[in-house]
This record gives structure tokens, C-alpha cells and sequence, in this order.
């Protein structure tokens, strides 16, 4: 049983799986390496990604709807039966084929700036896409911050997991020895042996605790669980951090107001609204607008007049030996036939060009009270963006006075549970010395060492909870998440 506790207890001691380096720096992770790593492959960022390039699309389009609408037409057929030749607007009873073309042109000269207003709309809703953006990176940052530090709190808890261990294990080879030699009974080293057995499950467990934050935090990286992994443990001095617990919550929102994402998101928005409402009102009033179109066409059966054909013939004539003799009085007589040829196609499409410029003035009158409703639905979408925007802001304030309460309540906490583990390190000196000695029982000294593990887990997680509300502070004033 014995052989059984001393195999258990050093492979325990000796377990490297939670976060030993293993020398190749590519499978240690600090921080920063962190964040980006999680900015770069994280989901909803890439999906945020796509709404801004679909934004800049909308944006792009808006902008070249300033440019003329230009439209070609083209056509090719054959009529059959009695129809109107489009070259002469004749009616023809012939089978012909044709060729018809054609262009159209329309710039807006004048439109209540609805288009200028339409493409502010869309950049202001642009700009909202890419501070919504940045807010889920810091988002994402902060997330990832408060992973990485719960690794850090639970590689902590193993390596006091394992000095407790380490010192029961001592303990109870000295009690042994004293047992042999019959200064301490042998229920010493039983109950010893039952403070190691629960000291080892409580490394089992922290072990395990530290493996199941490892891949929360792979998860949120959206690491592949297979890869090699490993954090910087940084050296990190609370001391150096508390000041910033010195500031005034309000002038921590100030500076947040000033620079966070959701709020200039939330503004922006508002500003959006803004233009599409006074684009709605612009359909209420006429257009002006200039147009411009040419034409032109072709058919097989458009002839011209290229000739005629001569045909002449006499009356009163005899005929002799030697020829023809007209007689007194017979005149020749000649007969003209008309030759026709076919037009040629250019000459058809040159012949029958046309070209017409107009100015177009467009009066709203009914139109089922479409562009009516659009404004009331732009007008309420104004107050909606308003009160988000109010909601924003309202929410950051809250969430930063929260934070900075927090603060200060983990930095007492911190200071207590340091006085705490330090008295207990005390205590925990004299009663080992005192056991040594036969002044004290074994039941009073796992009572101390109980204590003393205690107040340290405490302290550990005193240390990285204060770590994180800082690191909270830190984000509200737009600083760079590292330890």
C-alpha cells in the first residue's frame, strides 16, 4: 500500500502535462500572442468582417449612381405578311428581315439631394460597421485576457497542489521514522497517510481544472485542440497596477466614451438615420432630369432608283430584200425599265440615324403613399438610433462604475488575503517545529497545514482575480491587453 502511495505521489510530482515548455518557444503562448492569434481566426470577427466589406459595397454603388444611366438596345427579326417597313413607315405586303438599334441616356439634374444624402447614409453606416468591429476585437481581446489568466490561476493552484504534496510526503517519512522508533504511535502515520492521500486528489483535480481551462482557451482561440500548447507565465507585480484603481470611475467613462466602439457605432448610426430620413423626404418632390437617345435601322426590302432599262421599237414598217424600210410617217417608239438596287446596310444605318435630347421632369402625385410611409418608417428608424444611442451610453457608464467598484473591492481582498496567507505561514512554521519536538499532535498540525494550503489557494486566486478587474480598467481606457 505504501509502494502503491510512493509510485502515485511521484508521478504526480513529476506530471508535465499542464504547462511545462517544452522548448520549442513555437508552443509557448504569451498574451499578445494570444489576442492576435484570436483576432486573426476568431468567427464572429470575420463575420463582422464581411457586414463592413457589404457595407463598403453599398457605399461604392450609392457613389456611381451620380454617374449618367446609359442603356443599348439592339434587334434582329424577320416580318411576315403586311406590315410597316420601319426605313419608310410604308405598309408592305412582303416577307423582309430587319435590324433594329438603339440608346438611351438619363442624368438627374436635380433631385432634393436625395442621391448626396443616400450616400451619406451609407458612409456613416459604413463607418458604424468598422467601430462595431473594433469593439468585438477589444471584446474578443478581453475574453481572451480572462481565459488566459484562469490558466494562469490554474497552473497556480497545481504547482500549491503539488508543495503540499511534496510536504506531507516529507512529513510522513519523518513520522515513519519517528514511529520506528517509537517516539510517535502508528495512528500518527495513518492519519499522515490520509493527508496525503488528499493532497494528491487535490492535484489530481487541479490538474484536471487546468486541462479543461486550457481548452476553453484553445476554444476561444479557435485553436485546433491537437496543437502543442503552452503559456508564458509573465511576472506580473500587483503593485505596479493598483494605481490605476486611483482614478475616478466618471473620468474612466470619459475617456471610454471618447474612444469606445459601441458608442461611436451607436452615434454614427444615429447620423445615418439621420440622412436617410432627409433622403426619404426628397422622393416627396419633383425630379428634373435630362435624356438623351439615338436609334436607328435596317431592313433587306429598302431599294433605290439606280437606272433604267431602254427598250425601243418601230410602226409601219416593210420588209425588203434588203432590210427594213419604214414607211412615210412611222415613229420609233422607246420603253424605259426601272432598275432597283438594294441599299447598302451601312448606308441604312447612316441614313436612318436620329437623335433626340429632352429634359424630364418627374411630379410625384399618388403612388399608393409608398414614399409617404417611408418617411414615417425613416423617421421612427431616427428614434430607434436615438434611444440605442442613449442605451449605449447609459450601459458603459453602468459597466464601468461596476468595474471600478470591482477593482477596488479585489485589491482589499488581495491585501487580506496576503496578511491571511502570510500569518498562516507563521503559524504553520511553529506548529512544524513544535510537532518535531512532540509539543503538538498530528491532528493539530494537518489542522495548521490545512490552513496554510488554504489561505495560499487564496491568495492565488486573489492575485489573478485582481489581475483581471485591473485588466478590465485597462480596456475601458483603451489600453493593450498584456501582462
Amino acid at each position: 500500500m505504501r509502494l502503491f502511495f510512493a509510485i502515485i505521489i511521484s508521478l504526480l510530482l513529476n506530471h508535465n502535462t499542464y504547462a511545462q515548455p517544452d522548448g520549442n518557444m513555437d508552443n509557448v503562448w504569451p498574451l499578445e500572442r494570444c489576442v492576435q492569434y484570436a483576432i486573426d481566426h476568431n468567427i464572429s470577427i470575420k463575420q463582422d468582417s464581411l457586414n463592413a466589406r457589404l457595407a463598403k459595397y453599398t457605399l461604392k454603388q450609392s457613389q456611381l449612381s451620380q454617374l449618367p444611366v446609359l442603356s443599348a438596345n439592339g434587334s434582329y427579326g424577320r416580318s411576315l405578311g403586311r406590315s410597316i417597313n420601319p426605313t419608310t413607315n410604308q405598309f408592305v405586303d412582303a416577307d423582309y428581315n430587319f435590324v433594329s438599334a438603339s440608346g438611351n441616356g438619363n442624368l438627374l439634374l436635380f433631385g432634393w439631394m436625395q442621391v448626396r444624402n443616400t450616400i451619406e447614409k451609407n458612409r456613416y453606416s459604413l463607418e458604424a460597421y468598422l467601430a462595431d468591429l473594433d469593439q468585438l476585437k477589444d471584446d474578443v481581446s478581453l475574453n481572451v485576457a480572462n481565459s488566459f489568466l484562469t490558466v494562469l490561476l490554474a497552473q497556480g493552484q497545481i504547482e500549491l497542489s503539488k508543495k503540499q504534496v511534496a510536504l506531507s510526503q516529507a512529513q510522513l517519512d519523518q513520522t515513519k521514522a519517528f514511529a520506528d522508533a517509537g517516539r510517535l504511535p502508528e495512528l500518527n502515520v495513518a492519519q499522515l497517510e490520509s493527508q496525503l492521500a488528499s493532497d494528491s486528489s487535490n492535484l489530481i483535480n487541479a490538474i484536471a481544472n487546468y486541462n479543461a481551462s486550457v481548452l476553453d482557451l484553445k476554444s476561444l482561440l479557435n485553436l485546433d485542440f491537437a496543437v502543442p500548447f503552452s503559456i508564458r507565465v509573465p511576472d506580473v507585480e500587483v503593485g505596479e497596477q493598483v494605481a490605476v484603481s486611483n482614478m475616478q470611475p466618471e473620468e474612466i467613462y470619459q475617456k471610454a466614451r471618447s474612444h469606445f466602439g459601441s458608442i461611436k457605432g451607436s452615434q454614427l448610426r444615429v447620423t445615418s438615420a439621420q440622412k436617410g430620413l432627409a433622403a426619404s423626404k426628397g422622393n416627396l418632390y419633383p425630379q428634373l432630369s435630362l435624356g438623351y437617345q439615338v436609334g436607328t435601322n435596317w431592313a433587306n426590302n429598302y431599294q433605290t432608283l439606280s437606272g433604267y432599262k431602254t427598250d425601243t421599237t418601230t410602226t409601219n414598217v416593210i420588209t425588203t430584200g434588203s432590210g427594213f424600210i419604214s414607211l412615210p410617217g412611222s415613229l420609233p417608239e422607246v420603253n424605259y425599265t426601272p432598275i432597283l438596287a438594294a441599299i447598302p446596310f451601312g448606308t441604312q444605318l447612316s441614313n436612318n440615324f436620329r437623335q433626340t435630347v429632352f429634359l424630364n421632369l418627374n411630379i410625384p402625385i399618388l403612388n399608393g403613399w409608398q414614399s409617404q410611409y417611408a418617411v414615417r418608417q425613416a423617421r421612427i428608424n431616427l428614434e430607434t438610433q436615438e434611444l440605442n444611442e442613449y442605451n449605449a451610453e447609459l450601459t458603459l457608464k453602468q459597466n464601468v462604475y461596476k468595474a471600478h467598484n470591482n477593482a477596488l473591492n479585489s485589491i482589499e481582498k488581495y491585501y487580506a488575503a496576503k496578511r491571511a496567507d502570510e500569518a498562516a505561514k507563521r503559524a504553520l512554521d511553529f506548529a512544524t517545529k513544535r510537532y518535531n519536538l512532540g509539543l503538538t499532535s498530528t491532528v493539530d498540525l494537518l489542522v495548521t497545514e490545512n490552513q496554510e494550503f488554504t489561505t495560499a489557494a487564496n491568495l492565488n486566486s486573489a492575485k489573478y482575480d485582481l489581475i483581471f478587474k485591473l485588466k478590465v480598467i485597462d480596456y475601458y481606457l483603451g489600453k493593450e491587453l498584456k501582462l
